[in-house]
């Protein structure tokens, strides 16, 4: 195994949740789709589906929580960029936001198992029952 892949060691104060949420990045008047695939109260990880060069300062729109978060860009690998919420450095977690990012965690891979389910059943049904 080489260096290369071998995990990374965790440099974060704060542990990343999975997520799946959608995103918008937004610099020079352009506007950039991207998946929020973890995410903490200080940071995330940004999934592109094609090639995008950003600047190391954008704005994130999570359209879910309605909210804009300006970001700075951490590191760069593909089509991923790890990016730092710089506001979420003078506030230190509540033990409600941490509950809070716990529980959409839980509910997200719930989500996902109903998901799994109901497309087992509809292939267990037949195309009889296909209701797309």
């Amino acid at each position: 195994m080489s260096n290369q892949d071998e995990p990374r060691p965790e440099r974060r104060r704060i542990a990343r949740h999975k997520s799946f949420l959608r995103g918008m990045v937004t610099f020079n008047n352009r506007r950039y789709d991207c998946l929020i695939r973890d995410i903490s109260p200080n940071g995330a990880r940004l999934i592109f589906n094609d090639a995008v060069t950003v600047p190391d300062v954008l704005d994130l729109y999570i359209p879910q929580k309605e909210q804009t978060l300006r970001i700075n860009v951490i590191w760069r690998h593909g089509l991923e960029i790890g990016v730092a919420f710089p506001q979420a450095a003078q506030m230190e977690p509540t033990a409600e936001a941490g509950e809070l990012v716990d529980r959409v965690a839980r509910l997200e891979t719930e989500i996902a198992g109903l998901k799994r389910l109901l497309k087992k059943m509809k292939t267990d049904a037949g195309p009889e029952f296909d209701v797309a």
